[in-house]
């Protein structure tokens, strides 16, 4: 699984630079994806994708969460009906979804990272330049420290998980 990286830029001679960095690096152009609000010059950076703009990692994101819900409240519904009915099969299979799901929700909820596009709406409502930088996990502390020593100007804006899958 990859990490997204967030990075805001008050102007695009900053972003260009940060991108040509990222580059000799070994971060490829298809890696760096850019979003500014409409009328903000971004000539010369690599765009985003309409799924990365629309931020579709949050709505698979909650989709995800919401699924595993769903799922736990059925196995603790048919927990309770297989204790009620006295079927052991029922209710032993019911607690093993369940101790799944808990397990999943809590790797979900506290080991993945979770920053999202909505959380720069205001800064790019002012005119700044996101850029979002897919690395693979084993790189994500490299990369923070090249844009912290060569682009003090960069605001770092944490980090998300990103399936290797779907284009997002």
């Amino acid at each position: 699984m990859k990490r997204r990286l967030y990075f805001l830029f008050s102007d695009t001679a900053a972003a260009r630079r940060a991108v040509a960095d990222l580059g000799t690096n070994g971060v490829a152009t298809g890696q760096i994806h850019t979003v500014a609000r409409d009328g903000v010059d971004v000539s010369g950076l690599p765009p985003a994708t309409a799924p990365q703009r629309r931020d579709t990692l949050r709505r698979l994101d909650r989709g995800l969460w919401y699924g595993n819900l769903v799922v736990f409240t059925l196995a603790l519904a048919t927990l309770i009906a297989g204790w009620a009915l006295g079927n052991t099969l029922a209710w032993v299979l019911a607690l093993a979804v369940m101790l799944f799901t808990l397990g999943g929700g809590a790797l979900f909820a506290m080991r993945l990272p979770s920053v999202h596009l909505d959380e720069f709406r205001a800064a790019l409502g002012h005119g700044e330049i996101l850029l979002m930088v897919d690395v693979s996990s084993d790189c994500v502390e490299s990369i923070e420290e090249l844009m912290h020593r060569v682009h003090p100007d960069a605001v770092p804006g944490g980090s998300s998980w990103i399936p290797n899958a779907f284009g997002i």
